[in-house]
């Protein structure tokens, strides 16, 4: 078997993972987890940065919420989370400190009938590789943003 034929099939393989993989536009409205009561609305989101971004909080926000409210002893308490934007900076760098750039998620946090405006900030260090897999970057820089409103937003408990 030649070396063409490898490649093709390993790019063909990867291709049809890659679509098995992928969010349905559909899918990334709002979640809610029932055992903690976290409802996560991805709607604005949505309609702002569209998918992959907006499935990929809907996914990881609830989770990270319920591990914040555990951590400040109110696990199971019924919050109500809406997210607006999500912002990643510049993937060269930028402004921030040392060369970073900041990455920004800005919602409203409802807990007990109040709700709170919230932004939480990261801040994301390039490397060489994050210019290949630039969709691989976008979700740990994601990830990080969720880690950090979930805190965030725990801490308005």
């Amino acid at each position: 078997m030649s070396i063409s034929a490898l490649t093709r099939r390993a790019a063909l393989a990867s291709f049809a993972a890659a679509l098995l993989l992928m969010p349905l536009p559909g899918k990334a409205r709002t979640r809610r987890v029932e055992g903690g009561g976290i409802r996560v609305d991805v709607t604005p989101l949505l309609e702002n940065s569209g998918n992959p971004t907006a499935a990929w909080v809907a996914s990881l926000l609830p989770p990270a919420m319920a591990q914040a409210l555990a951590s400040r002893g109110a696990a199971g308490l019924p919050v109500t989370i809406r997210v607006d934007y999500v912002m990643l900076g510049p993937s060269q760098g930028g402004v921030g400190p040392a060369g970073s750039s900041p990455d920004q998620m800005i919602g409203d946090v409802v807990v007990n009938g109040v709700s709170r405006p919230l932004r939480a900030t990261t801040y994301y260090y390039p490397a060489a590789v994050d210019q290949v897999m630039v969709e691989q970057s976008n979700y740990y820089r994601v990830e990080q943003l969720v880690r950090a409103f979930a805190y965030w937003a725990a801490q308005e408990v």
